[in-house]
Order: structure tokens, then sequence, then C-alpha cells
């Protein structure tokens, strides 16, 4: 089938039931998602589809075909087809009778086109038997769906068709299913239409003298025939039901017409001359394309330009199923199949076995024409023309324009046909690029994903959208929020006696498991250098539990460092938390590869906690424990301590989370045996919603070993109090933010508490006890602001 018939099916199929529906049922299938119009498929492919779509709608074969046949006349009207198909026929018998004639027309486009074929019986009770052959089985349904679309659309007029004999056509060569409807018809009619009509008697009389009048007007005089037709008219009236014909009233005299002053046509009669006034010769030139042949098939007379292809026929009373072949409708050559289909279109083809041996290399020549039964003689008139698409067929078969009649069509047909194959040629191209662009539009959007994922793992969403545009970022001011920092316990040995891919091995390890984590808690990774890992909570976005969330963050990176292994010793390794709650101002800064930071004393005293942190412990600064101090956690003090920088501090250990089990801590699915310790947020919440990491591992050094699902931990958040944001902050705040002097200590980064020269990896014992200092309060201009 052409992909025309796959698109239809498509188009049904999004606008009936949506576009996720066409993708599953495409997949299911196993079809590609679109179809050139020009194109030829397999029929399996619509088979396939047809299968899948009955059995995924739970709907009968015969009810998903109908309902095919009835979108496919819609979707042929849509395709530019409306104005072909309406002037088929004046009603519906004479609508279906022409199909095969309109296929016959679009086979010189759609050349490869295995159309059905339809031929049509009268009844004398008004009922139809209509005739179905195909080659394809199982595809009858689409008919009534197909001829009751167009009955109602063109003739206004609701039919039934059953089937009443299903047969397999012994006598044809091909399209051996023959499939028998009865069609029978009832007019349809708009509440305004009956109105119009059965209103009242006075419209009928009205009529007639309307009739009466242009009659007049037209003719001049009323003789007696016109008078007795008009006494018919006025009796048909009178009968008027309430549901009259279809057509209005100046078509009920449409044929009334006069020929010169004779007759009129409703009661036309043609006139045969006694004698047939024209010689044979004239005949055969005059008409070069025609066979006459008797019961027998026995040819008796043929054409000047039938003969000259065919040298054959000039001897009479040769057999012409010798010298041809029926091609449409494909049914055996005798005379009772040609009587039975004789209202459709035949094709004959030259036997290529009868032709001289010069022109055995060339294309054989196929005529179509109508059949003609003369009773009196008792012999068959073919009246045909040569069947050829393009010029280039013309040329192959060596004929010329001027080898058919003036008067024939196919001239013209020629030549029309070979500018319209020209622009389906350009159509089916343009239908190509449009199909290649599609795909690569496809893929583009693809990678475009992939570049805004690595982009939003490396700054904030909105951060990286406003970069994306070309607007100015403005820094944020955050009230509050928390930070972790973390680092390796004695890294510097353990890059001493390591070769550096051990490191990076190690480190790739410990990274990916604490990236997961920020999934699960969703809180912010800012940074990391070497060995030391910074997150903070509330921090792009503002949010309520942001100590919650960095306190089970660091719980979880406490558990998960001990998966890793110390590439010298072989024992996991051993992590060092520090963890502090404040004000900070966020931005980005640089041009090139950019980096949101943190600026404020914050950021100093969450790196103290960490640099005088206990190794596998979570140190906590007073703020942050006040802050935790009401929730399900389990802390205890570890006293006065001094940190460098800030002088004497009460600081906090955290132990453990009372209410969450490890799993949810982890992010990992909970096990049945934990279904009895519920957690804070199943208390609010009766299920986990499970979201995939959105960690992008771009290392699989460490794949080995299986990374489960990730289960984001739920958190109730109320309102925060922001003083800015970064979509809009007052121009008051920005001048004060570029203008004024603040008392910020420095701006934060991973080890902002080393002094000018000293090494940010030396051993972290080292750090652990620094020299006694007095806090020093300096009154100096934020770095940040310096560099806006």
């Amino acid at each position: 089938m052409y992909g025309f018939i796959n698109t239809c099916l498509k188009s049904l199929v999004v606008e009936k039931y949506g576009e996720e529906t066409w993708e599953k049922l495409r997949i299911q299938a196993g079809v590609q998602d679109t179809f050139l119009t020009f194109e030829v498929y397999q029929d399996e492919i619509t088979m396939q589809l047809i299968d899948k779509a009955c059995k995924m709608l739970d709907v009968p074969p015969d009810m998903v075909l109908k309902q095919f046949g009835e979108f496919f006349f819609e979707f042929c009207k849509r395709s530019g087809y409306d104005h072909m198909l309406r002037t088929l026929g004046g009603n519906l018998y004479e609508f279906i009778e022409n199909l095969d004639a309109l296929h016959s027309y679009l086979s010189l486009s759609y050349q490869e086109m295995n159309a059905p074929s339809f031929r049509v019986e009268k009844n004398e009770d008004g009922s139809m038997h209509l005739h179905y052959y195909s080659d394809r089985r199982g595809l009858c349904h689409i008919v009534p769906g197909i001829i009751g679309a167009a009955a109602l659309d063109f003739f206004n007029t609701e039919i039934s068709m059953e089937i009443v004999n299903q047969t397999e056509e012994e006598e044809r060569t091909g399209k051996k299913e023959h499939i028998v409807f009865l069609v029978t018809q009832k007019p349809v009619f708009s509440y305004k239409k009956r109105n119009k009509f059965s209103s009242s008697t006075q419209y009928i009389a009205d009529s007639g003298r309307r009739i009466e009048k242009q009659l007049n007007k037209e003719i001049g005089f009323i003789p007696q025939d016109i008078e007795k037709n008009m006494n018919k008219i006025r009796d048909r009236t009178s009968l008027i039901s309430v549901c009259p014909a279809k057509k209005n009233h100046w078509e009920t005299i449409r044929g009334i017409v006069t020929l010169g002053r004779g007759k009129l046509l409703r009661g036309f009669k043609p006139a045969y001359p006694t004698t047939l006034w024209i010689d044979t010769k004239t005949f055969c030139n005059g008409l070069p394309f025609h066979i006459v042949f008797d019961e027998e098939l026995r040819v008796k007379q043929s054409g000047v330009s039938i003969q000259k292809i065919v040298p054959g026929l000039q001897t009479m009373g040769i057999r012409l199923d010798h010298y041809f072949s029926i091609v449409h409708p494909e049914v055996t050559f005798t005379i009772s199949s040609v009587q039975k289909f004789i209202n459709s279109q035949f094709v004959f083809r030259t036997r290529r076995e009868m032709m001289p041996e010069s022109w055995k290399q060339r294309p054989m020549l196929e005529l179509r024409g109508q059949m003609i039964w003369m009773e009196s003689l008792q012999c068959m008139l073919y009246l045909c023309s040569p069947l050829l698409r393009t010029l280039h067929e013309l040329e192959e078969r060596q004929m010329h324009i001027a080898d058919i009649a003036p008067h024939d069509v196919t001239r013209d047909l020629i030549l029309l046909n070979q500018q319209r194959l020209a622009e389906m040629e350009l159509s089916n191209q343009l239908e190509r690029k449009k199909e290649e662009l599609r795909i690569l539009s496809k893929h583009l959007e693809e990678e475009k994903k992939k570049t805004e994922a690595l982009l939003y793992a490396m700054l904030p969403k909105h951060v990286a959208n406003q970069l994306k545009e070309g607007k100015r970022v403005e820094a944020g001011e955050f009230k509050e929020c928390t930070i972790l920092f973390s680092d390796v316990v004695t890294f510097t040995n353990i890059c001493a006696q390591c070769e550096p891919i051990q490191i990076v091995l190690m480190l790739n390890s410990m990274y990916l498991r604490f990236d997961r984590l920020t999934t699960v808690h969703d809180v912010y990774k800012v940074e990391t250098i070497g060995d030391a890992y910074m997150v903070v909570g509330g921090v792009p976005v503002p949010v309520s539990t942001h100590a919650e969330r960095v306190a089970n963050f660091a719980l979880g990176i406490i558990i998960a460092a001990k998966e890793v292994k110390n590439p010298v010793s072989g024992n996991p390794i051993q992590i060092r938390v520090g963890i502090h709650t404040g004000p900070v101002l966020a931005g980005v800064v640089g041009e090139k590869m950019p980096r949101y930071c943190l600026f404020g004393d914050t950021v100093n005293i969450a790196s103290r906690m960490e640099s005088h942190g206990v190794p596998s412990k979570i140190h906590l600064s007073p703020t942050t424990y006040y802050c935790l101090k009401d929730k399900s956690f389990e802390m205890t003090a570890r006293g006065e301590i001094e940190v460098k920088g800030k002088g004497k501090m009460h600081t906090y250990f955290l132990i453990r989370n009372r209410t969450a089990t490890e799993n949810e801590i982890m992010g990992n699915p909970i096990k049945e045996a934990d279904s009895d310790h519920e957690s804070v947020q199943s208390f609010h919440e009766s299920r986990i919603k499970m979201i995939q990491s959105s960690c992008q591992q771009a290392m699989q050094l460490n794949s080995d070993q299986y990374q489960p699902p990730t289960i984001a931990m739920k958190y109730i958040d109320g309102p925060t109090e922001t003083q800015a944001s970064y979509k809009g902050r007052s121009k008051e705040r920005i001048m004060d933010l570029t203008g004024k002097t603040h008392d910020f200590e420095s701006y934060g980064c991973l080890h902002d508490d080393q002094q000018p020269g000293s090494d940010p990896y030396l051993p972290s014992q080292e750090r652990i006890k620094p020299a006694p200092e007095e806090p020093q309060n300096r009154n100096v201009r934020s770095n940040f602001c310096n560099l806006i």
C-alpha cells in the first residue's frame, strides 16, 4: 500500500485517541513514525497496525475498519480529492459505478496501486447489490464506512449495508475475494428543509405556477405535448409527501429544455437514421483504436492504429485472446465474463509472443476503454485508447502523438500527466527532505537535552537559563541556609602512597554516592576541590527544612563513605563533616567556566566546623543545633572548643535521625523489615514517589556495583523569609550591595580558612588544633561587591 493509507491511519489514531496512543501502537506494531505519501510499503505494515489497534482499544476489527473507512473519506477530501469525488456521479449508483474509473485515473500517478474493484446492480425495490473484489482479504468492512460517509455527505442519504454473500471467484485471474453487499437507502433531511417542503400545500401550488411561468418565458407558447408534461408534473407534485425528494423545484424540471422547437428532453427519444452515413474506411480511420469481435472472440473489425501496433489484427477472423490478455478487471477472457463486467473499464495488454521479433524488446502496449454489446450483430465493440502515462512510455513503444486521434483526450492526458508526475517527484523529494529534517531536529533536541542536563548539573536551572538568554544574573541574599563541608581524613598521606589513577577511582566512587544523596535530599552541590565536598540547603531555592535536609545528607554520606575502600590499607575511608547555618550571598562568578558561589561568614564557619571536626563524626555549630533541636534528631554536646578566627564556640555532634530508617536516608527502596518503622514523611504521605537519579555518571570506572533506584525523601516545607530572589529585588537593595561595606570576613570557598601561602592539601590532623587566635571583626568591602 502507498504511504497515503498509513498516514491516514496514523491521523485517525492521533485525532481520536491522542499522540501517546499512536506512539504505543507504533511501538507494538514495530513500524516507523512517518510515512511518505508516494512511497510503497508492505501490506503487512497496515495489517499489523489494524491488528494491534483492535487489541489495544479492545474493539472488534469490523468496527475499527468501518471507522477507518469513514475517516478515510474525510482524509481524501482534506487531501484535495473533494471535487474529484463529488463529480463522479449524480447519485449513489453512479458514484459507485465510476469508482473503478477513478482508480484507473489515479493509477496514472500511483503506478503500483492495487485498488479493489466495484460493480453495482440495481434491484426493483430500489436497493442495490454492491460487488466488491479485492486481493486483500479481511478489509471488506472498510467499504460500508467509505460508501456510508460519501452517501451522507454528497447525496444526503443514510444507507445500511449488510453482507449477503462472500465467495472466492474462480473465474477471475485476480482479486478473488468477492463480497456482495445489500445497500438500502434512506433520505435524510434537515429540520429547515423539512419545514420548507411540508409546511403547507400552498408551496406546492406556487411551485407549479412558477414552473409554468418559467416555461412560458422560455418557450413563448404551450403546445399540447408541453401541456401534457406539465399535467404530469402537477400530478407528481400533488403526491409529494412530508419527505419529498431532495431536489428543489427547479431541479424537478431539469432537462425541460427545448431542442430548437422540438420535443422536451424529459420525453426525449433518439432519432436514428435509416442508413448509417459513414463508410467503413472513414470509421476505421476516425476511430483508430477499436475492435469488434463476436461471441467466439474472433475479430471482425479493428482500427487502423491498432492494426499498425498489432499487425496480426490485419487478418480478420483471428482470435482476440491470442493477441491480448485482460489486465482489468481481472477475469478470464470469455464473452460471458466480459458481459458480466460490461460497465467496467477494460484494460487489454498485447501478448509478447505474438509480436514481431524486432518488437519483442519493447514494453507491451496497454489499451483502455469500454465494451458495448451490439445485440443485432451479436458482437462486442471495444472502444479504446492507448494507456500511456508519460512521453517516455510513448517513445519506448515507438509511437507518436500523431498516432492518437485528435478527438482523443489521451493526447492531452499524456502531456498533463507528464507535468503532474514531475510535480509529484518534486513533492516526494520535499517530503523526504522534510522527514530528514524532522529526524535531524529530533536528534538535535536529544543533544540539546544532554547539553542542558550537563549545564544544569554545573549551575542552578534558573541561573543557567538567564545566562543562555544573555541576561545579567543578579546576586541573591538568603537570610538563612545550611552549609556542609566534608573531606577525607589523611587524604594527603593516601595521595603520597598511591598512583594517581587510584586516587581518581577512589574519589569518583565516593562522589558518585554523594551526588546520588544530593538528589535524595534535594540539596545543592556547590563544588568539589580535591577531597573536599561542599553542599548547601535552602539555596538557590529557599526552603524551611534546609537544616533537616543537610543533616540527613550528612548522615547519608557517613554511611556511604564506609563503602569506599582506602587504596593503601584496603579499609573503609573516613570522612570529617562540618555544618553551619546562617545568611549568605549567592551569585555567578566569571564568564569562562562560570561558577555559582556562596559568599559570607557562614561559609567560613562551616569550613571551620569541618576542619575542627572528628573523623566519622558530624560537627554542628550552635545555630545548626538550635535549628535541629526540636526535630527528630539525636545530638550530643561536644563542649566548648577554640575555633580559628572565631574564638571559643560551644559545638555539638549529630548522632542519628530517630524516625528515619537507613534506607530512607540513603534513598533505597524500603524493605519489608522496615515497614513497621515509619518515618516522619510517611506520617504525612502514604507513599513515596520514585524518581530516577538526575546524576549523570560521566565516569563508569566503578560501575561494578549495582546502583539501586533513587527514592527522594519527603520534606514538608513551610513559608520562608527570603529578602531577595533572583527574579526581583528592589533597586535600593542592589545599590546597597554595590556600594555599602559589609562585615564579612571573606567570600566563601572550600578552603578559605587557609592563610596565603598555606597548602590546602595538608593532612587534616595538622588543621584540627589551630594556633590560638583572637576573633577578628574587620570592616572590609565584600569581594563579591568588588566583582560587581
